[in-house]
């Protein structure tokens, strides 16, 4: 899970009303997680295994930077990943614009990969009573140092169901250069356990036949805000 894509923390975000913005001191929030599988667009990306993560986030108006770390588990020896991310993010005429770049870094490859991408992202939601509709693209000139240039296009939506619990999900369209385009989605259900534990467990797929790591999967997380 990446804490601004996919899963409980997104879906969160992506489902309630977006608080004032303090334009004062910045402010810093922080997550840690577990989760029984990490699914990046469709692929484990875990090898099917558990996933440890932890975020930090710092906004300042309507500007925001932040961290993001996970185990991987590659064939190759690969076991983590860092993410680094910054944009700006603001209300126009009812929607949520979001605007930035994400960084993806593997301390660990080998000297011979080339893992290693970013990736420009542009993004708008828009709330309609206890529905949120919303969309997202994300460009890279070079991805994930197998392909050229990528282009993933992604709609969401989310309905709060009572007081605790969001229904929410995801159909997304990965074009690649090198490699052949696929489509992936999921849909899951998550629940404000407390202020700061939230619970998600979400059904992932995608439109590829030959690749066991891209198979359909049910992946539960459990995330502590602070």
């Amino acid at each position: 899970m990446k804490s601004w894509m996919v899963g409980a923390v997104v879906l969160l975000g992506l489902a309630v009303s977006t608080p004032a913005r303090a334009q004062g001191q910045p402010e810093v929030s922080w997550t840690v997680g577990v989760a029984s599988d990490y699914v990046f667009r469709g692929f484990s990306q875990t090898d099917e295994g558990g996933q440890v993560f932890g975020s930090v986030d710092v906004t300042a108006g309507d500007f925001y930077a932040g961290a993001w770390a996970s185990n991987v588990d590659y064939p190759n020896g690969t076991d983590g990943e860092i993410d680094l991310y910054g944009g700006y993010r603001r209300e126009v005429q009812g929607f949520e614009v979001d605007l930035g770049a994400v960084a993806y870094l593997y301390p660990s490859q080998p000297d011979n990969a080339d893992y290693d991408f970013v990736e420009l992202k542009a993004a708008a939601s828009r709330a309609f009573g206890p529905v949120t509709l919303g969309a997202a693209v994300f460009w890279s000139p070079d991805y994930f140092g197998e392909d050229d240039t990528a282009t993933y296009v992604e709609a969401r939506a989310a309905v709060i169901v009572g007081t605790d619990w969001t229904v929410s999900g995801s159909v997304g369209h990965q074009a690649l250069d090198v490699f052949g385009d696929y489509t992936t989605w999921n849909l899951g259900v998550d629940r404000v356990l407390t202020d700061r534990v939230l619970i998600d467990v979400r059904y992932h797929d995608t439109d590829l036949e030959d690749d066991t790591l891209a198979d359909s999967r049910i992946v539960g997380s459990l995330t502590f805000l602070f």
